[in-house]
């Protein structure tokens, strides 16, 4: 079973940074193409980045260019999204995900993803 856990949300003021990470459990999350989507409450889960599995691809949404960064921690077996310039817009519960079909980050849509992680919570806030 492909096991995903979040971490590294929190509660951050307007302006602020972040780190999350997307830890994997038994197996080498080199090998996939990861997606991280976010759901605040009462809104659909959308998508806010991805990378592919050799690492040539990326992805952002509109909403978050220019201010978050994905990337590999390839020693620890983790996915990074560095959160910079943190806006009250982007509170949400942050989730990774797997696109089981090696893609290249050019359609990343919840459907296409899978083994979600429980999710992480940030809340940018004053």
């Amino acid at each position: 079973q492909l096991q995903l856990v979040e971490s590294g949300g929190g509660l951050v003021q307007p302006g602020g940074s972040l780190r999350l990470s997307c830890a994997a459990s038994g197996f080498t999350l080199g090998y996939y193409t990861v997606g991280w989507f976010r759901q605040a409450p009462g809104k659909e889960r959308e998508a806010v980045s991805c990378i592919n599995y050799s690492g040539t691809s990326t992805y952002y949404a509109d909403s978050v260019k220019d201010r978050f960064t994905i990337s590999r921690d390839s020693a620890k077996n983790t996915v990074i999204l560095q959160m910079n310039s943190l806006k009250p817009e982007d509170t949400a519960v942050y989730y990774c995900a797997l696109d089981l079909l090696f893609g290249d980050c050019t359609e990343v849509t919840v459907p296409g993803f899978d083994s979600w992680g429980q999710g992480t919570q940030v809340t940018v806030s004053s």
